[in-house]
């Protein structure tokens, strides 16, 4: 990625109107010829673009611009923000074939087993189930109970590792909190 600001063209706009730089600092900052820059300012270049802020999308910031104004073979220098992109993955339900459905309950079977501190409603959340299929996996009522296969859901892909420690994890605390209001009585 090259060091040009975000709409370089309506950059140069919004400097060319609200500033005194040079049309070398502009053009050399938003990386276009210094002619598009002059044509700008003429009003040959960019008809009807709108000027771009560059201090409100924090690509400048109002000192840079003063301190270029003052000192015209000072080149402005772009404002380097990390920017945090959040992983949506977990909100996104993802299709699950037809020959993999049968294993969320073979899953569901799997973790009532070797995690029984999980409620009904972490393993439901963690499959993709309704958590009245855990119930009856768990009381053994469910239509199907006697073809299902104990089956790791990790290992199939249904989630991942991460995603059980988290649950685990809450299900410790969960617990931890009703043996104090035990304690507590």
């Amino acid at each position: 990625m090259s060091n040009a600001p975000l709409m370089p063209m309506a950059t140069a706009v919004w400097l060319v109107e609200n500033t005194t730089l040079t049309f070398k600092q502009i053009a050399n900052f938003c990386n276009i010829h210094e002619v598009e820059v002059q044509g700008i300012a003429d009003g040959e270049v960019a008809k009807g673009i709108v000027g771009y802020n560059p201090i409100i999308s924090g690509q400048l910031t109002k000192e840079e611009i003063e301190l270029s104004s003052k000192d015209h073979s000072r080149s402005l220098n772009l404002t380097k923000q990390d920017i945090e992109i959040s992983n949506s993955e977990n909100k996104i339900k993802k299709y699950v074939p037809l020959s993999k459905r049968q294993d969320k309950p073979d899953s569901a079977l799997w973790l009532i087993k070797n995690h029984s501190k999980l409620k009904d409603s972490q393993i439901a959340k963690l499959i993709g189930i309704t958590k009245n299929s855990v119930v009856a996996i768990r009381n053994k009522s469910y239509w199907n109970f006697n073809n299902l296969n104990s089956k790791d859901p990790v290992a199939i892909g249904l989630f991942n590792q991460s995603d059980l420690q988290k649950e685990l994890d809450k299900a410790d605390r969960r617990i931890k909190r009703e043996k104090k209001l035990k304690e507590k009585i």
